[in-house]
């Protein structure tokens, strides 16, 4: 049985709401604060998570439809990839290479336009640079990285692909 685009999207849709559950339970379980990268991970992962939602919701026959969803989802998985490679480079700089911990997102928020702030975050600092949970040898990041780029081939394949007539 071949499922259609409709069931794929919200398969994309329902591994991005469990990507983030396990963001807030390493968060409020495990009790691992997320630094700047992370929190623009978990924005990068719900992003991603709406377009699948309204790619499976909208549903479009035409060919043009279907493309946009595919490019909105790549888009937006991309963009998730990108600071993950960006986290994992901050993980892999030596101790003392990066500048010391500034404010919290919270307070740069409040006291610094977005796009400073946006630019302030992906230069990393002190905090996004520490490692304090792995699995399989991976951080955070590298599963960030590997889901992102999943949902991204996910994302080509639903809507992407040849339909039949009962799609």
């Amino acid at each position: 049985m071949r499922l259609g685009a409709r069931a794929l999207n919200a398969a994309g849709f329902a591994a991005c709401v469990a990507l983030l559950a396990y963001a807030f339970y390493t968060q409020f379980h495990l009790k691992l604060e997320p630094c700047p990268l992370c929190i623009f991970q978990r924005i990068g992962v719900a992003v991603t998570g709406v377009t699948f939602a309204l790619a499976a919701l909208w549903n479009p026959r035409r060919t043009a439809g279907r493309r946009i969803c595919a490019v909105l989802i790549v888009l937006a998985a991309l963009a998730t990839a990108g600071v993950a490679l960006r986290h994992l480079y901050v993980q892999s700089l030596p101790p003392g290479t990066l500048p010391s911990c500034g404010a919290p997102l919270a307070v740069l928020l409040k006291f610094t336009p977005v796009w400073d702030v946006v630019r302030k975050v992906l230069t990393g600092s002190g905090e996004c640079g520490e490692v304090n949970w792995r699995f399989l040898g991976l951080a955070m990041p590298g599963w960030v990285l590997i889901s992102a780029l999943g949902l991204l081939a996910l994302g080509l394949y639903a809507n992407l692909r040849r339909r039949r007539s009962a799609d």
